[in-house]
């Protein structure tokens, strides 16, 4: 029988990663750069905005507002784009608001695009759109996607190009509604006692502790390629002192009758290496790698791969031409070590969200900038993407300056049964396909996590990570897997799958409040206990205390910025103990206060941030800063002059 059992679960597990790779979209997903063959037009600033009032959030629907000017379909205000929707105006109903709203722009385009002789491709591309979003354009339906935190896009070419004039109307109709299939979920609760709440009244219930922003969060852009294209890069690395190899895959879309040769350049532009074909390998010798911050003095070291594609269409020679950032890194774990280019790499990060006054989850360059510098004044040489995937321009720069990343979907709130379901595995299946479709090639991404405290103590848990996992695995060998836990280390049916145990604690704070004396004795127990019973190194994914801006208290109470900082210092000392063993890395929580739900335990968010949601510092961001920087001059390789933290930039 129990071996019946166990065939049965391998069966289900193999039709599931069926179903999910024919779920998942097909092609590349190639971040929109301009070269000699390609153009970018950005979308952002103002677009027209309305949302769907009606009681069943479906007129924009019934009465079709896609097919004439939303305008015309009555009242519309100014919405920037990127930002979140629910901080912009001064309507409550609009900062809570659930169900569809709609977002309109109209764009001319160069004439250069609408020759209609097939000879550019215009393809309108969004960086994200949360949660749900059906894209028309011209009234024309090109796109529908699921999932508030990756790319989607659609190749527009024949709509606009067939239309007469250069306008090009975008619309937008967008739903932040969360299921307890979707990622993360949630449910929606209706309140029918009409001695207490109004007709039709319903609120989101929600399993995480952050906003659930909502619109358009990351650029819009169209952009043109041949008709013959490069669709698809893929890149992986190998190293020894002397020698890297640049193993590559290059899919193209549009003629089977191509050729392509490959060139490596270094940060000089001088050529190392070439090559041709859709597959093969680049010898580099005496290569730059890829090292994390404060690794090395040349932190974040990349190559430039151009890659040329040469076709025949209709005649005629194309050329498309494609530039990717190669980093030369690479990554294993032991029982006890996290190595990166074979050397052992300890986390000292932080926890991040993408959260901001007014713009909510919005891209916003200056905040990025201001982030990255409060990262490197900190010393922290790493994050995680708590709780989804991060905009592509942040990864960019983490790329850039060594910044090492744990890549996290949105697999947040996982809690209740029925988000264990084969409905709600085969969506996650499909994020992490269009996760790693689009981050695979960064060399700052070292690890995938695929959820963060899910209910893993729950029977369904081992099959359904076992298969979460086993999937991410197989779409990329190359980097471990993990997800984020705080479940009972006995209890946990997750854990056996994971490559690295990452694990949450608030000891003093959810558990004992106020009792900073018990966190020696616990944290040493919780991790003894993980270790014992897995034999995998350890990550401390989270732990920190609230603090309110400029409330002090000696002795440190609760709240006090002195709790905070206390917490901290009980905490680094059982570190320090257990990092020459098998713990590789601490990740406070969090970088910044952020906002959440309301409630009667959050005043005005969630203030766990070493800075406040201004970005300025609280107490605890000197002690952080202290011990980074000491960790780091410990370790590291640096030159003496780079070794002290007041010259960090």
């Amino acid at each position: 029988a129990a071996g019946a059992s166990g065939g049965g679960v391998a069966g289900g597990c193999r039709l599931l990663l069926l179903l999910a790779l024919a779920a998942a979209p097909a092609g590349g997903m190639l971040y929109p750069r301009e070269t000699p063959s390609r153009e970018r037009k950005e979308l952002g600033g103002l677009w027209s905005f309305r949302a769907d009032f009606s009681p069943g959030r479906d007129a924009g629907f019934v009465q079709r507002w896609y097919r004439q000017p939303l305008r015309q379909t009555g009242p519309v205000i100014d919405m920037p784009v990127p930002a979140s929707f629910n901080d912009i105006t001064q309507d409550p109903s609009l900062e809570n608001y659930i169900g569809w709203v709609w977002y309109e722009k109209e764009v001319l385009l160069p004439l250069r695009w609408l020759r209609d002789d097939l000879s550019t491709r215009v393809v309108l591309r969004f960086g994200s759109a949360h949660y749900y979003s059906v894209v028309w354009v011209n009234g024309v339906q090109v796109v529908e996607h699921e999932g508030g935190h990756l790319p989607f896009e659609a190749d527009i070419s024949s709509i606009v190009q067939g239309s007469p004039g250069i306008s090009c109307r975008i619309t937008v109709a967008l739903n932040n509604t969360l299921t307890p299939h979707t990622l993360p979920p949630g449910s929606i609760q209706y309140m029918n006692d009409k001695t207490r709440y109004p007709k039709n009244y319903f609120v989101q219930n929600i399993r995480f502790d952050f906003f659930n922003y909502a619109g358009i969060h990351r650029p819009v852009v169209l952009y043109t390629t041949p008709p013959v294209y490069i669709d698809d890069i893929t890149v992986t690395t190998t190293s020894s002192e002397s020698v890297a190899m640049v193993h590559y895959q290059v899919s193209v879309v549009g003629s089977t009758l191509y050729s392509l040769s490959l060139s490596l350049r270094d940060q000089e532009g001088k050529v190392v290496a070439t090559g041709d074909g859709p597959a093969g390998e680049l010898k580099v010798l005496n290569p730059h790698l890829w090292w994390p911050y404060l690794m090395h003095e040349h932190p974040g070291y990349r190559y430039s791969l151009e890659v040329k594609m040469q076709a025949q269409a209709n005649g005629a020679l194309l050329e498309d031409v494609y530039t990717l950032p190669v980093g030369i890194r690479t990554v294993h774990v032991t029982s006890t070590q996290f190595l990166i280019n074979g050397r052992p790499f300890y986390f000292h990060g932080v926890n991040k969200h993408e959260d901001a006054d007014i713009r909510g989850k919005g891209l916003d360059w200056p905040l990025v900038v201001k982030d990255f510098n409060l990262l490197r004044w900190l010393g922290a040489n790493s994050f995680r993407t708590s709780h989804y995937p991060y905009a592509e321009e942040i990864m960019d720069l983490c790329d850039a300056y060594g910044i090492v990343v744990i890549d996290e979907c949105p697999g947040v709130g996982i809690k209740m049964p029925e988000s264990f379901g084969n409905k709600s595995l085969q969506h996650h299946l499909v994020v992490m396909e269009e996760l790693i479709r689009r981050d695979k090639n960064r060399p700052s991404v070292v690890m995938w996590s695929v959820a963060n405290e899910p209910a893993s103590e729950l029977p369904p848990a081992a099959y359904y990570f076992k298969t979460v996992i086993a999937h991410t695995k197989a779409l990329d060998p190359s980097r471990p897997v993990t997800f984020v836990t705080d479940a009972n280390y006995a209890l946990d049916r997750g854990a056996p799958y994971v490559d690295v145990i990452c694990v949450n604690s608030y000891f003093s704070w959810y558990h004992d409040p106020g009792h900073l004396e018990v966190i020696p004795l616990q944290l040493t127990t919780q991790f003894e206990n993980w270790y014992k019973t897995y034999q995998k190194p350890i990550i401390q994914s989270e732990y920190g205390a609230d603090s309110v801006p400029g409330l002090h208290s000696d002795p440190p109470l609760m709240f006090s910025e002195e709790y905070q900082k206390a917490m901290l210092r009980e905490y680094h000392s059982i570190f320090d103990k257990k990092r020459n063993e098998y713990v590789v890395g601490e990740l406070i929580w969090n970088f910044a206060d952020f906002m959440t739900n309301q409630g009667t335990t959050r005043v005005l968010g969630n203030k766990k941030g070493i800075f406040t949601r201004q970005r300025q510092p609280k107490s605890a961001a000197f002690v952080l800063r202290e011990r980074y920087w000491k960790i780091a001059n410990e370790s590291s390789c640096l030159p003496p002059i780079l070794k002290s933290h007041t010259l960090f930039l």
